[in-house]
């Protein structure tokens, strides 16, 4: 049978496709049939209408969006800053810079012509929350992408033009074809999906539910 195929609709500015990130990296390494899946990570704006760059206190700016205190931001912060910290990843929500994440996206989908995809995403992920790195800055995002080793010409083409718009907004019509609203969400094979930054122990049953049905598919043989 064809490998399993998980998408991943996430975006970068969100602390939960992170944690979910790690989470379905630990449920998929304890996966019987890992070999036989293959990943693609999905373009998804939470916010496209973000400036290129946010000032301000990221804090203020939640407790705007949500309609609540300052001093409920920041536990909500606190909280989420821990349950990271127990996959072993660090939220700096002092430090992070927001801005709009389309470029970013871009560099992804750029990233999967290289077979780089994952690697992309973990660095983005990792320059946004954990350093401080302008997500919206062109400047900030092409040493991460070369970094990872992708081309610099190709890169630095990406960010001059709108190399791979298309393709960001072509995910985000799929997104919303498939009624996805919210972010992380996991696609196995079009047929089984669950959002949230769920445990891997149930991002594994998901996985095993997604092969189960692959392998019951008409003319599927087993490997």
């Amino acid at each position: 049978m064809k490998p399993v195929h998980v998408e991943i609709w996430s975006d970068i500015a969100c602390p939960w496709c992170y944690v979910g990130k790690r989470r379905f990296e630990t449920a998929l390494a304890s996966f019987e049939h890992r070999d036989e899946v293959s990943v693609s990570w999905r373009s998804f704006e939470l916010d496209p209408a973000a400036p290129r760059t946010r000032e301000g206190d990221g804090a203020d700016q939640l407790a705007r969006k949500y309609g609540m205190s300052r001093e409920q931001a920041l536990a909500m912060q606190a909280n989420l800053t821990a349950v990271a910290a127990a996959e072993g990843l660090e939220l700096r929500f002092d430090i992070a810079r927001g801005g709009n994440t389309f470029d970013a996206h871009r560099l992804v989908q750029l990233a999967a012509t290289h077979q780089r995809q994952d690697q992309m995403q973990a660095r983005l992920f990792r320059a946004y929350f954990s350093e401080g790195v302008a997500i919206g800055d062109p400047a900030a995002l092409e040493p991460l992408a070369t970094e990872i080793g992708l081309p610099a010409a190709e890169v630095r083409d990406v960010l001059l033009t709108e190399r791979y718009a298309e393709q960001v907004r072509a995910d985000e019509r799929d997104a919303a074809e498939l009624g996805i609203t919210a972010v992380p969400f996991f696609a196995v094979d079009r047929a089984i999906g669950v959002a949230g930054a769920h445990p891997p122990e149930v991002l594994l049953k998901v996985l095993l539910k997604g092969w189960e049905a692959a392998a019951a598919a008409p003319n599927a043989t087993t490997s």
